[in-house]
This record gives C-alpha cells, sequence and structure tokens, in this order.
C-alpha cells in the first residue's frame, strides 16, 4: 500500500475516533423518573405500651409522622394543637393503648383529682359492686370489660303458700353490663385468663344500679358472661325504665309481676 493512502486512512481512523467521543459528551444523560410527592402530618402517638388506667406523662408520648390521607380527624395532630404533650400530661388511659398507636381525646381523661374509677366513668353511669363467687361468676372466666347478665335467684314465697313446698324462681333482671373491675383488677394483666374474685363492680345507670342493690335483698346474684359477640346488640339491654324504684319488674310466661323486699 502506497504511503499516501496509509495516511489518509490514519486520518479518517483518527477523526472518527474524535466525532464519536465529542458526540458521547454531547449527549446528557437521562433524568431520573419524578417521585410522587405524599403529603405528611405529625400526630401525637403512645411512644410504648400505655395501659388501661395509666396516668400519662411526657415521656409516654411522641410526634409521629403519618400520610395525611391516613390521618383520621380523631387524631391530635401538631400543627392543631402544637402544645398536646403539655396538655394531656397527668391525663388517665381510659383503654389500652400499643406503641406507634395514635392517641384521642376521647380515650384519655383529666381526673382534676378525682379517684381513678370516678374518672373512668361515662357520664350518667354509676360504679356498683356486688359479691360474688366461683359458683356465681362462671367459674372465675369474667374478667374486666366483659359484658355479663345479671340473673336472681330467690325464695318462691306464693308457690310455698300454694303447698309447692320449698321452691326458688330465677330471672334476669338485667343484661349486657359491661364489668369495669373484679376485687381492684381493672384489665388483663399478664395473659391472666381467669379472676376469681369476692366482688364484681358493674356500670350502671341510676335506676339499674337500684335494681341491683334491691335484688341483693331479695335472693342471691349471679353473673352469666356473654360472648364478645353479644356484647355489641343492643336489642337485649333491659332499659332502666323497667325497672320500679320500689320494685322489680319480672315477665314469667307473658304475666308481669312486681317483687319488693320481704
Amino acid at each position: 500500500m502506497k504511503p499516501a493512502r496509509i495516511v489518509v486512512l490514519a486520518v479518517a481512523v483518527v477523526a472518527g475516533g474524535l466525532a464519536a467521543l465529542l458526540a458521547g459528551r454531547s449527549e446528557k444523560p437521562s433524568a431520573p423518573p419524578p417521585v410522587a410527592k405524599i403529603d405528611t402530618v405529625e400526630v401525637l402517638a403512645a411512644k410504648g405500651d400505655i395501659a388501661m388506667g395509666q396516668i400519662l406523662t411526657a415521656a409516654d408520648m411522641n410526634w409521629q409522622t403519618w400520610p395525611a390521607s391516613a390521618a383520621s380527624s380523631v387524631f391530635i395532630t401538631k400543627s392543631g394543637n402544637p402544645d398536646a404533650i403539655e396538655k394531656l400530661t397527668g391525663s388517665i388511659a381510659r383503654t389500652q393503648f400499643a406503641p406507634g398507636e395514635p392517641l384521642r381525646e376521647a380515650k384519655l381523661i383529666k381526673g382534676n383529682g378525682s379517684g381513678f374509677l370516678a374518672a373512668m366513668l361515662p357520664s350518667g353511669m354509676r360504679a356498683v359492686s356486688t359479691e360474688i363467687t366461683a359458683e356465681t361468676s362462671a367459674g372465675g372466666f369474667i374478667l374486666p370489660n366483659d359484658h355479663v347478665d345479671v340473673i336472681l335467684t330467690r325464695r318462691d314465697r306464693e308457690g310455698e303458700k300454694r303447698g309447692s313446698g320449698e321452691t326458688f324462681t330465677s330471672d334476669t333482671i338485667l343484661r349486657n353490663i359491661k364489668v369495669l373491675a373484679i376485687d381492684q383488677t381493672i384489665e388483663e394483666k399478664d395473659g391472666q385468663k381467669v379472676v376469681v374474685g369476692k366482688t364484681a363492680t358493674l356500670e350502671l345507670t341510676s335506676r339499674q344500679a337500684e335494681t341491683l342493690v334491691l335484688s341483693r335483698q331479695l335472693g342471691t346474684l349471679s353473673l352469666a358472661l356473654r360472648s364478645l359477640v353479644d356484647a355489641s346488640r343492643t336489642d337485649e339491654n333491659v332499659d332502666d325504665d323497667r325497672a320500679a324504684k320500689n320494685g322489680i319488674n319480672m315477665v314469667r310466661y307473658g304475666v308481669v309481676t312486681t317483687a319488693v323486699p320481704k
């Protein structure tokens, strides 16, 4: 090959290389795909486990970032209540909270110097205690926050007057009643499944409280444990207007009778 052709070929190769290099430098890198921005809000949450009845301190609460779309209107937000930690310090938890669970004011209450149970009771309700045994409390399987029916067992004086011998009757006087405490235990602790106590404290209306107190003078009271499914039903609840102030209205075979202390 002639030297001139070799020189021309070399020049062409060098020129092509330079052109490719310049073309590569001129290409701009592709931009990364845009990242969707999520609106967030700071929500007041439990920093650790909070037990029912626990008095909150500032160390029990912290602010956590939540997606704004998932934040409920009942959550306590920093934008709406920036000094919430200071305001809620000293409040009593009316229910349990798991770590990271948002706090809600409806589940907290300020005791204002009142006793714990008084702070826990909803407005208009009363706490009334009655004696129990293992036999009258489902063998001890009734725990705080369960719902029960209250059954009165008493002597049937009228039946005995008719010559029927010693007879007894049983009637359900209260239905779907919440158990506040067994003795002084207000919640299940350490996996405890059985509480054999001597006293059950029930959440009642004022009229239901009168019914329970009167029934203790008439006979023996027993608590019948309701299932969790039935506890949410309201169709069987006994309205406190059914219990007269001076007696207990009972229905047997369609006949209404009033039991009064003897």
